[in-house]
């Protein structure tokens, strides 16, 4: 009975060790982080006693090599708030899978609430081509080339946040496969061929049936 609950603790803790290897922390301290404030904005809050008057921060913050976080902060003070939405962005890091042209791997498109968006790769030397708090989420992430758009609501940290979850939901795999090697990049490149060409013939079959 002693071996077998030896043997059980062994496997226990060597179980444990396994899962702490596979957890990859991102360090704040070693990344050389840039800020850019997307917006801030006076809010008002009915009390029993009358009207409280508090300001809310929108700030992205990103290292422009794949890393990008997004955070809210508020405070009676606009320094105070912006200083909240930093480590706010800082504690809500990801990691943006982009790839060996610094694009985006394959289109993608998210929503939160009444905004969408949609973003599209791009070929070298096109540039990020995006409005409102998109541009700035894409850039500090360290996207350089890429196609993006905003439909349905304008508000600024909806479309930020929108676009963190594209970012979230991006195969890596792609990704990977491009920066690796020159074969797997041809492999990929196969694959878009024959899915633009099955979307097209899709494409032809429904303006046929309208016909």
């Amino acid at each position: 009975m002693t071996q077998k609950n030896n043997t059980f603790k062994n496997k226990k803790s060597f179980s444990f060790q396994n899962q702490k290897k596979k957890r990859k922390n991102i360090r704040i301290s070693k990344l050389r982080l840039k800020e850019k404030i997307l917006q801030i904005k006076r809010v008002t809050k009915v009390v029993k006693g009358g009207k409280k008057m508090t300001f809310r921060a929108v700030v992205a913050v990103g290292d422009l090599r794949r890393k990008i976080g997004l955070g809210v902060g508020r405070a009676d003070d606009i320094a105070k708030a912006i200083e909240k939405a930093i480590l706010n962005a800082k504690k809500h890091m990801i990691n943006a899978p982009l790839t060996k042209q610094r694009s985006i791997p394959h289109f993608i498109s998210s929503s939160f609430g009444a905004s969408k968006i949609m973003m599209r790769p791009a070929a070298l030397g096109t540039g990020v081509i995006a409005g409102g708090a998109m541009r700035p989420v894409l850039e500090l992430a360290g996207v350089k080339n890429a196609l993006a758009k905003q439909f349905g609501s304008k508000n600024i940290l909806n479309n930020a946040k929108a676009s963190i979850q594209a970012f979230k939901s991006l195969n890596r795999t792609v990704s990977l496969a491009q920066s690796q090697s020159k074969t797997r990049a041809k492999f990929y490149k196969k694959i878009m061929k024959e899915f633009k060409e099955f979307k097209n013939a899709g494409q032809n079959l429904k303006y046929q049936r309208k016909k």
